[in-house]
């Protein structure tokens, strides 16, 4: 007897469909499992016979061979354990083989025949609308599944309950995505107080997603304005948020309600390691920059990270994905991620107050910085320098804009980016436009060419520090409701780029 149904293999985000076959030959009773099996799929014959077991089901008294289809695909993972089962009922005909043989199935079997939640439904039912085929997993993750709208997706509890809808016993109900509750941020802007610089170039570094450095005493309040970042953002648009939970789904931090709605907000310690960062490990899974694809990934005591750590940033800050290659992957994340630096100006913080700065100083600051290399801080579109709030400033009524009205002005701006961009592949936001199309939509008034081509003799401007002058200066000009881009907006520009390495 021989039976089919498919299931998918994962690579990065791309879940490619594998053909699972099973076939009953005569001969000494055994179970074997091809097509490069994990260690993790091939202990699916324990789990599976105990689950058949669990139901009365005898497994048969033959040669069980199961097939792994396409055969040079590795394979881990212990979602095939649905489908295999599946099959084997199949081939037994205690499930019909025409209704198996165009379905897609995948989860984790306990030994009662449960359903465990696995990873990856949202990728795997992708492939399943693009195959045509509807989609059976575990009930959790059936409300993960059915946003992507391309295929009819079940949820199903237990290898039972598949019994019970394939015969016509007590048909599963379609699942659908679930409501989502409005969205909340318990943090505002305007309990910051003072730091107008600070939270200006916050404002520009959401409108146009400009990597932002800031440097200050401890306790200025870097890490709290960067804390209140998520609340001026925009929500995520329909295409962010599928591709931003396929990389979550992978990484199995999909919460309740199965899609991301706000942009992710990533903050890791400065020990992570570089794997931690970039992605690697066992199974080379997404790292930090991929988990805050489309969103924020801020980065306290930057000096502090490891320097080949910091290093790894420089490609994907450039080119918006990352390859992670290992022994026995070479896999692709996107990385589109809205970098937030924070550091202190030396070891022990004090450089710009005179009454507590070190002997060493201002040596000790420029030792510290330096841990960040040139070519790194050349990368970061806004750099400023924050100062100790006085006593009275902290004592008074809070005063400035709300996030609700800076995020009003942010999304006016992101509007205006949105419609520029329309027709331009791979660009979205003022960050991302490069050669004929940022000269085209950056050029300057000839007044505020001049003052460039001054700044860029005086100050040494690198050519990626030119372009990015022009990037920020056509969000500056976005968020103003300006046309052209003139020396207002060049100058603050320049203000926030030559302010912390004046040579670079």
């Amino acid at each position: 007897m021989l039976a089919s149904t498919y299931t998918v293999a994962f690579d990065g985000l791309v879940a490619r469909p594998v053909k699972v076959e099973c076939a009953l030959a005569p001969g000494l009773p055994s179970f074997s499992i091809v097509g490069l099996p994990s260690k993790a799929i091939s202990e699916a014959k324990d789990r599976v016979r105990a689950a058949l077991a669990h139901l009365n089901v005898a497994m048969p008294s033959k040669r069980i061979t199961i097939n792994l289809s396409p055969a040079d695909l590795p394979k881990s993972g212990a979602h095939f354990d649905l489908p295999i089962a599946a099959a084997i009922l199949a081939a037994i005909d205690m499930l019909p083989q025409d209704k198996v043989a165009r379905i897609m199935s995948l989860g984790e079997l306990s030994l009662s025949g449960k359903l465990i939640p696995i990873k990856g439904a949202l990728p795997a039912a992708v492939t399943a609308g693009t195959l045509e085929t509807e989609l059976y997993c575990p009930e959790e993750c059936s409300t993960e599944a059915a946003w992507v709208g391309a295929t009819r997706v079940f949820g199903v509890s237990s290898l039972a309950a598949l019994l019970a809808h394939f015969t016509g016993a007590k048909p599963l109900a379609q699942a659908h995505p679930a409501h989502l509750a409005p969205i909340q941020h318990d943090r505002d802007l305007r309990d910051i107080r003072g730091q107008a610089r600070a939270k200006r170039a916050l404002e520009i570094a959401a409108a146009g997603r400009h990597h932002l450095l800031m440097v200050g005493s401890p306790g200025c309040g870097k890490s709290m304005i960067a804390a209140r970042l998520p609340s001026i953002l925009p929500d995520l648009t329909p295409a962010e948020a599928l591709e931003t939970s396929m990389v979550h789904s992978i990484a199995g931090l999909l919460g309740e309600g199965g899609i991301a709605r706000t942009r992710p907000f990533r903050d890791p310690h400065h020990t992570a390691s570089m794997p931690a960062l970039v992605g690697g490990g066992k199974g080379a899974g997404p790292g930090e920059i991929s988990l805050a694809h489309n969103g924020v990934l801020f980065m306290d005591e930057f000096p502090e990270y490891q320097r080949q750590t910091l290093e790894s940033l420089r490609q994907p800050l450039e080119n918006g994905e990352v390859v992670v290659s290992r022994a026995n992957a070479h896999v692709r994340y996107p990385c589109r991620f809205l970098l937030i630096a924070a550091a202190n100006p030396c070891r022990c913080g004090h450089l710009y107050d005179a009454n507590l700065a070190c002997g060493r100083a201002p040596i000790c600051g420029a030792d510290y910085i330096e841990k960040i290399s040139g070519p790194l801080l050349d990368r970061f579109d806004l750099r400023i320098e924050m100062l100790q709030v006085p006593a009275d400033e902290l004592k008074r009524e809070p005063t400035g804009d709300s996030s609700a009205q800076v995020a009003e002005r942010v999304a006016a701006a992101r509007a205006i980016q949105t419609e520029r961009y329309a027709s331009i592949d791979n660009t979205h936001t003022n960050s991302d436009c490069e050669g004929e199309v940022l000269m085209d939509v950056c050029r300057p008034t000839q007044a505020g060419q001049a003052m460039l081509d001054l700044a860029t003799e005086r100050f040494s401007l690198s050519a990626r520090g030119y372009h990015r002058v022009l990037r920020v200066s056509r969000t500056i000009a976005d968020l103003a409701g300006d046309v052209d881009v003139d020396t207002p907006h060049i100058g603050e520009a320049l203000s926030y780029r030559l302010v912390a390495a004046p040579k670079v």
